[in-house]
């Protein structure tokens, strides 16, 4: 009797654990679907200003809610940046969108990116069908990046922890370099490291302390001469030093 008292125990005890195993994951597929639905949402809705479908498609697939913290997660299709760590944000996923847009991207194109953050800018790039080069002046940041880009697929693309006034010199030229903190003058080792006749750097320029930072687009052509236009008023962290990183 005892036997079959702790055979019955033993069935009830795989029975739960079955049952908390499929609850689980029913409760995992349905914040997948929420999350799809609402990222289609956003792309449908928020999206409408951009013009190339490529940038909508890239939204479309990019996983927005794998490069917040957990605390905000369920914000990630909000139109709004979010904060991370390190003082550092998600930027606001219509911008990103946008600043993709603005640099006409071709598949094939290497890129360059400065302020990896949570990796969701790399990502949209990597979707657009470039080899992207990222860097980000917090390692901890970086790395964790690095995991993030990986497990949703990103393999091809490199992140290193570095000062991105000097940009990445081994990998010299970029046909395009986005910047996703704000310098107060555009780093001239940046420029330097453009591709003649192609080169494009699209950075958020000036102090945010002064509340004076634009969108400026920059181009080097074939000559070496280097031309720029404003786009718009945005705000951005200031892009800091290497060696004078906010503790």
């Amino acid at each position: 009797m005892n036997m079959r008292r702790a055979y019955l125990k033993l069935l009830a005890l795989i029975w739960l654990g079955a049952a908390c195993g499929l609850a689980g994951q029913s409760h995992a597929d349905s914040s997948t679907a929420q999350f799809d639905s609402a990222r289609q949402r956003f792309v449908e809705t928020r999206l409408q200003m951009i013009t190339d479908q490529r940038v909508k498609t890239a939204f479309a697939k990019v996983r927005r809610e794998r490069y917040c913290i957990a605390a905000n997660r369920e914000h990630a299709y909000d139109d709004r940046p979010l904060p991370i760590s390190f003082g550092q944000t998600i930027s606001q996923p219509s911008l990103v969108a946008y600043m993709t847009e603005a640099l006409a991207l071709q598949p094939g194109e290497k890129v360059l990116e400065i302020g990896t953050g949570s990796g969701f800018q790399a990502a949209v790039l990597a979707e657009m069908g470039v080899h992207v080069f990222s860097i980000g002046v917090r390692e901890g940041l970086a790395e964790r990046a690095a995991t993030t880009l990986r497990t949703g697929g990103y393999e091809d693309g490199q992140v290193r922890a570095g000062d991105g006034y000097r940009g990445w010199p081994e990998e010299v030229p970029f046909d395009a370099i986005i910047l996703t903190a704000a310098p107060e003058q555009v780093p001239q080792a940046l420029l330097d490291q453009l591709r003649p006749g192609v080169g494009r750097l699209l950075v958020p320029e000036g102090s945010q302390a002064a509340g004076a930072q634009t969108l400026r687009l920059y181009r080097k052509a074939a000559d070496g001469t280097i031309t720029s236009k404003p786009l718009l008023a945005v705000r951005f962290v200031p892009m800091v030093h290497e060696g004078r990183q906010q503790q």
